[in-house]
């Protein structure tokens, strides 16, 4: 059973990679408008969004016209997507005839969608309509993806421009993410969750009769909607969420293995193909090369952790004389809280990579983990999403990881730190390391105030180290725009609010940091390569960028973690 889980995983990793430059190289054609062979039915469209919208291709922006251009459109996408939620009583498409959504979920939930973080207080199925499902939580999938890439576009010709004052434009970025990136693949990749059973209808739900009646209970009410369209985008995109309230591990959001296999390898595909992208465009293919393989090894070796912990099995079921060993009859392990269709393999897989990268949607219950396996999901989140990451948001998130690295091992060995040819000084570094420290002050403040105030500790339901946990899981997710939870809190006002408000900071006081770097080099002049650059493509400088992603993970939350997860195991054993 063991030997085919590793296969399984194997296999996974592996065609992950085989798509990473096919799909990059494509990227990379798009971002700098070169012909593709989707261009003769896209660009028309492309062409008539800019005529309508007035824009004109060949303008471009300075950072700062840039980053408030990316926050004046989310501001506008929060407000929309809120009056949407309130109004939604009154609106179409709503055939089970569902109230408006409460101002505080409210709240939450338009931040949410809008930053890419898809966190969810709510039951999908039981809230909202088919209306604010596809026009609102849908559509800004699509939107707060795009705008992650765009960033990150921007960021890369900041490398790759020299004596220039501009980035390119934020709406051209945005238009072209969706238009040839986002949207063709999810069409296809819905298509393929149709043909395994998804369900894609606007029939309202459906009463059955039960095989099995119990009492006076005859009939089962199926949920149902347009589900394989949000479900692709949610997982193309990093978005994470859930059609429905059990997310994907919903027989109708993730009926078979095959639909389960496709929507993990889309959860890392654009992230990890951005990083050939991000090679491709600086021209040097090898740089984008080592950090695949810097994100790539981190990933393996927390799946590892992740697989061991939860196949070694849980102490506490072991003492009530549960089998939990592996064999052909059984997946064995600890098996609370997962699917025996997926097992200890797909599940531990799926809770890496959607923790590795910003995606947050769920197919078994983190919450039921053993600590060390509950441990991995959590720490890959507070590495800052930068493991793959989300589409954008990741990579610019591990180039500023890049640039602390460069310029401690500048400092090192007494060489001028530069990167690409660009010179690392003080103010890159600052900016670098605003990206690496805010989404760890989010994550440990918002847990601190939520365990002192009596409005965050009346909605955790467990006591001792796993409550703990559980709080410092859903800061640690919420300020790194990922979106996934270990359940067992409640969702109440304050949770709401502060998440919502920790959503917000942890996406813009990272996008326009990486903004104001670009902006800083794209005026450079390049240095010339000489003998004391320092080589950013070798192995050496591999372990060392994945050395300074470690230290700064476990110095930030080796504390909390050991009043959390660590101590729990502890006391498990």
């Amino acid at each position: 059973m063991m030997t085919l889980s590793w296969l399984q995983i194997v296999l996974y990793i592996g065609i992950l990679l085989l798509l990473v430059k096919p799909l990059g190289s494509y990227m990379a054609r798009v971002y700098e408008g070169e012909r593709t062979f989707l261009s003769p039915v896209v660009r028309p469209v492309e062409r008539l969004i800019y005529r309508v919208a007035g824009l004109h291709a060949d303008d471009e922006m300075d950072w700062k016209t840039y980053a408030i251009a990316l926050l004046l459109f989310t501001l506008v996408g929060i407000l929309s997507l809120y009056a949407l939620l309130r109004l939604q009583s009154v609106l179409p498409a709503n055939p089970q005839h569902l109230g408006p959504v409460n101002p505080a979920l409210d709240f939450n939930t338009s931040i949410s969608f809008n930053t890419n973080t898809n966190w969810q207080n709510y039951g999908g199925e039981t809230t909202m309509s088919y209306l604010s499902q596809m026009i609102g939580l849908a559509v800004h999938n699509f939107l707060s993806a795009a705008a992650g890439m765009a960033v990150l576009v921007a960021l890369i010709r900041g490398f790759v421009r020299h004596s220039a004052k501009t980035l390119g434009s934020f709406w051209v970025d945005l238009t072209r993410s969706i238009l040839y990136i986002l949207l063709p693949l999810s069409f296809v990749l819905a298509l393929a969750l149709v043909s395994q059973g998804v369900v894609q209808t606007l029939h309202s739900y459906k009463e059955v009769a039960l095989l099995q009646p119990t009492g006076n209970v005859t009939q089962q009410v199926l949920a149902l909607g347009p589900a394989a369209s949000q479900v692709a985008i949610k997982m193309l995109g990093t978005n994470g969420g859930g059609f429905f309230n059990v997310n994907s591990a919903h027989p109708f959001e993730n009926p078979t293995p095959f639909s389960n296999f496709l929507e993990m390898l889309a959860i890392l595909l654009i992230p990890a193909a951005l990083c050939y992208t991000f090679g491709k465009m600086v021209g040097d293919t090898r740089k984008g090369w080592a950090i695949l393989a810097a994100m790539t090894i981190i990933f393996v070796a927390m799946l590892s952790v992740s697989v061991w912990a939860e196949q070694s099995g849980n102490p506490a079921i072991a003492k009530l004389g549960v089998d939990q060993t592996a064999s052909s009859l059984q997946s064995g392990g600890n098996m609370e809280g997962k699917e025996v269709r997926f097992g200890i393999a797909d599940s531990t897989l799926w809770a890496t990579a959607t923790t590795a990268a910003s995606n947050g949607s769920v197919n078994s219950m983190h919450d039921s983990f053993t600590p060390l396996g509950g441990l991995v999901p959590m720490w890959l989140m507070q590495l800052g999403e930068v493991v793959y990451g989300g589409v954008g948001s990741g990579l610019y998130g591990m180039l500023a990881f890049v640039i602390v690295a460069v310029f401690v091992a500048g400092l090192m060995i007494g060489r001028t730190p530069e990167y690409l040819g660009k010179k690392i000084g003080a103010y890159q570094m600052k900016m670098a390391s605003l990206m690496v420290l805010i989404p760890v002050a989010l994550s440990l403040l918002g847990t601190a105030i939520a365990v002192a105030l009596p409005a965050g500790r009346a909605a955790v339901f467990n006591p001792s180290a796993h409550g703990f946990s559980e709080v410092l899981y859903a800061f640690s997710s919420t300020s790194n725009n990922n979106g996934s939870a270990f359940a067992g809190i409640g969702s109440n006002n304050f949770y709401n609010i502060a998440e919502g408000i920790v959503m917000f900071v942890g996406r813009f006081w990272l996008a326009i940091p990486a903004l104001a770097i670009a902006g800083s080099l794209v005026g450079e002049k390049k240095v010339p390569t000489s003998s004391g650059t320092l080589p950013t493509h070798t192995p050496l400088f591999i372990a060392w960028l994945i050395a300074v992603v470690i230290i700064v993970g476990a110095l930030s939350f080796l504390p909390a973690l050991s009043l959390g997860p660590i101590v729990e195991h502890l006391m498990l054993r």
